[in-house]
């Protein structure tokens, strides 16, 4: 079976969705992108903007043209049959509620092609949690980014055992064609191979600082010096941004959760959310 995809939707246009719309229209696929009102619309419209500004910055060849008409080209609309319409491939990247999620992938079961591919970008429902809401089990898989695609370019590839291998190679094959380095998944994994080292790591420096044994920058500092690695765990809560890690503790066990109300008490509560506010464990 030949599985070619020249026509990409991404569902969801938030900081992520944004980010895996922009990167694959900059290697020259045709992109829809979509979400559930106007104003969502007309922010996708500036984060497309703002992306082709740091592409111009911090990627080989992105210059002022090829920018400009990567954000230009992208169709962006919010009628999910139009959307689904003539896609080869439709990434999803909707909020992580598993209602939601699956309440969309009814809808697009029969809006969809039936050689469409679908892909989740879920970073913590297992693609087993969606399969049957989709239509089409065996063709259906995770395809994980990282925040700052450009940049951190992995993307995680993890099908369930219904997945088709041949589907399974081709989202692998479309993960290259667009700059980022496909990590293949054998078997499902909450947390794929990124999270399940990342995650433990960072709540490890929130419970040093959470306890009182050392300060964030010191923490970090000590990550640098010791392991030459270029950012500490608090430099990279401030860019994730901190509400994704409360909601993940939050939800936890008794231990997470007492993290979680100290990060709110101490930050959430303050303002402080990270990079993007100007301001979390450091200020910007």
């Amino acid at each position: 079976m030949t599985i070619e995809f020249r026509t990409i939707t991404v569902l969801g246009t938030g900081v992520l969705g944004s980010q895996i719309a922009f990167q694959t229209a900059f290697h020259g696929f045709d992109v829809t992108a979509y979400d559930i009102d106007d104003a969502a619309i007309t922010a996708a419209r500036e984060r497309f903007d703002g992306l082709a500004a740091v592409y111009r910055q911090e990627v080989p060849g992105a210059d002022a043209d090829k920018t400009a008409a990567t954000a230009a080209g992208i169709t962006l609309t919010t009628d999910l049959a139009a959307a689904a319409a003539e896609a080869d491939l439709i990434i999803e990247a909707v909020p992580e509620v598993l209602a939601i999620k699956r309440d969309l992938y009814g809808k697009l079961a029969s809006l969809a092609p039936e050689r469409t591919v679908f892909a989740t970008n879920s970073s913590t429902l297992l693609p087993s949690d969606l399969a049957d809401a989709t239509g089409r089990p065996d063709r259906f898989l995770a395809l994980h980014f990282a925040n700052h695609v450009w940049k951190f370019n992995t993307a995680e590839v993890m099908g369930t055992d219904r997945t088709d291998p041949a589907v399974f190679a081709a989202v692998a094959g479309f993960a290259k064609d667009i700059g980022m380095v496909p990590i293949e998944l054998h078997k499902e994994k909450a947390g794929y191979v990124l999270n399940s080292l990342l995650v433990p790591f960072l709540n490890s420096g929130i419970e040093l600082a959470a306890g009182g044994y050392a300060e964030p920058a010191a923490v970090d500092e000590t990550w640098r010096i010791a392991t030459g690695a270029p950012m500490g765990p608090f430099q990279m809560l401030d860019i994730i941004g901190l509400t994704t890690p409360y909601n993940i503790l939050v939800n936890g066990s008794e231990a997470h959760r007492k993290l979680a109300a100290w990060l709110k008490e101490n930050y959430i509560d303050k303002g402080k959310l990270g990079a993007a506010t100007g301001e979390g464990f450091y200020r910007y």
